[in-house]
């Protein structure tokens, strides 16, 4: 395919999240698209310190669009996001000679330093990045100095993306003007999920006979990094204060590790006992049956809470999801009484009876509704917005 226009993605490493809009935007979109990352460190293995643990990624980072590494592993490249630098990136970017750049954040000092060079370079520039007021309490004098920062930052970006809803009252309320303004969703790609119906009654069956879970049995589970700020242990409590008859009926899956994996098994097992499994870090391909075999899933994180990809992932599988309102997209992808639930943080009776609400639930279309909330924030539409933006600031350009 000959392209006519190029952009520049500029990241610290391949993300499993962002990979594929990149291949969609450059496949579908007919924008050639190079992504110039700091360093291989996701497709080469690294450890991560919140998991606990290490590995690489198990699905296709680098195919369906040019990518080039500042530094890589091997070489004695950065291991992680917060050593990579923004050495060489210009003499990266003379040669690519972009029509444009996407910037898809400004933390760690990786983006800042890349964000210097572009704009000393000229190149005009696309901002898409995890941008809300929600995920972080901080003081007055924090609040004043940082919203200053942002607007001259945003200032300085001919288009932005926002990722959801909070993302979007985030750029207006700095003053961002709503032409600026494009929606890019924050999305996963289901393709290393088994999703069609006959794997959902498999997995489900094989998975929950793994586990030692009857199949009249209620599951919750819970997928991510067992860190504080995902607050994990509020599920267990949840279910503490569930009936007896109820509570012994009753199972938590955890899926992924971290430093609190030994408390909350502990916890667990204190009275009144519930039922947790601890499955360990799972990669990508290897998810699907934990979603199966769940009836709804629970992120009940206390702070730093961006987005919550897990959350789209429950969906793609047809899972009810109950979440904290610290979570990024509860406003997006949580619909009470359809798609799931949402309860304030912190706030175990609350969540206690949204886990009741959704194991009670009698609704024979939730799963369609789930799945079908899921798809209105796809790779595609992620990538339809980037492809937007660019046509919008080379026009101005």
């Amino acid at each position: 395919m000959n392209f006519a226009k190029r952009l520049a993605v500029i990241e610290t490493h391949p993300i499993q999240y962002h990979a594929p809009v990149y291949r969609v935007l450059q496949q579908e979109f007919g924008v050639a698209v190079t992504a110039l990352y700091g360093s291989d460190f996701s497709v080469a293995g690294y450890r991560d310190a919140e998991f606990g643990a290490t590995f690489q990624w198990d699905t296709d980072l680098l195919s369906g669009y040019d990518a080039k590494f500042l530094t890589r592993v091997a070489d004695g490249g950065a291991t992680n996001a917060g050593e990579v630098t923004a050495r060489g990136l210009a003499a990266r970017l003379r040669a690519v000679q972009p029509d444009a750049v996407l910037l898809v954040g400004y933390s760690p000092r990786f983006h800042r330093d890349a964000f210097l060079q572009v704009w000393r370079a000229g190149f005009p520039r696309l901002f898409r990045g995890e941008t809300t007021d929600h995920a972080v309490t901080r003081s007055p004098l924090k609040k004043i100095a940082r919203d200053g920062l942002l607007r001259v930052f945003y200032a300085r970006f001919a288009a932005l993306l926002y990722v959801g809803a909070r993302s979007r009252e985030h750029f207006l309320r700095l003053g961002v003007p709503e032409a600026r303004l494009f929606f890019s969703p924050y999305c996963v790609d289901p393709t290393p999920f088994q999703l069609h119906k006959a794997a959902h009654g498999t997995r489900r069956d094989a998975t929950r006979h793994a586990l030692g879970i009857a199949p009249h049995e209620k599951v919750f589970l819970f997928a991510g990094k067992l860190s504080p700020r995902k607050a994990p242990e509020l599920v267990l409590r949840a279910v503490k204060h569930f009936a007896v008859t109820e509570r012994t009926q009753t199972h938590v899956v955890f899926v992924g590790d971290g430093e609190l994996r030994a408390a909350l098994s502990a916890f667990a097992k204190e009275s009144p006992c519930v039922r947790a499994h601890f499955v360990g870090f799972q990669n990508q391909t290897q998810l699907s049956p934990f979603y199966h075999a769940a009836d709804a899933f629970v992120l009940p994180s206390r702070a730093g809470e961006t987005w919550g990809l897990v959350v789209n992932e429950a969906l793609h599988h047809g899972l009810r999801c109950i979440v904290s309102d610290r979570v990024g997209c509860a406003p997006d992808l949580v619909i009470p009484n359809e798609t799931g639930e949402i309860f304030r943080a912190e706030d175990v009776n609350e969540l206690t009876r949204a886990l009741e609400r959704v194991a009670n639930a009698r609704d024979g279309n939730a799963r369609a509704q789930c799945m079908a909330r899921a798809d209105m924030y796809s790779t595609r539409r992620a990538a339809e917005g980037i492809a937007r933006a660019f046509e919008f600031v080379l026009r101005k350009t």
